[in-house]
């Protein structure tokens, strides 16, 4: 699939996989910031904007060893970017160590971008649902 992008005027490094077959591709930052620590956050810019097909939308998500190794991650993972916003893809980044700062480079790799396919729903208003094995159970109610 081709997906139009137009890259900000100054900016550095497209969506690209780590590795071939990655579902993921790697969003960079395109200005610095410091989070600060505690739950210090910003939104930073990845200085694209993307033309994503109709039935098709991008999940901005968190860098598993950004998050491992620093405690950065997404604040609103997954991030939603609709088929039909034309606006730069910014995240936002929130650190959850307790006692560091976290300094964002340009150049830094952020989040990943990941394209899947969605689904058009129709809801329609009923007085009973069918039943299913777990019924109403909420949170927790299926076990540790």
């Amino acid at each position: 699939m081709e997906i139009p992008l137009a890259v900000e005027a100054g900016a550095t490094g497209i969506p690209e996989q780590a590795q071939d077959g990655d579902a993921g591709y790697d969003l960079v930052a395109q200005e610095e910031c410091v989070l600060g620590p505690g739950g210090g956050r910003a939104t930073v810019s990845a200085g694209i904007r993307l033309a994503i097909p109709a039935g098709f939308a991008g999940l901005v998500l968190p860098r598993s060893g950004l998050a491992a190794r620093h405690g950065v991650t997404c604040i609103n993972a997954p991030g939603l970017i609709d088929s039909g916003y034309r606006g730069v893809v910014r995240v936002a980044l929130v650190n959850l160590d307790p006692h560091r700062a976290y300094v964002v480079r340009r150049g830094d790799r952020i989040a990943q971008l990941v394209i899947v396919p969605v689904e058009a729903a129709r809801f329609v208003s009923t007085g009973d649902l069918p039943p299913s094995a777990r019924g109403a159970g909420g949170f927790g109610s299926t076990g540790r």
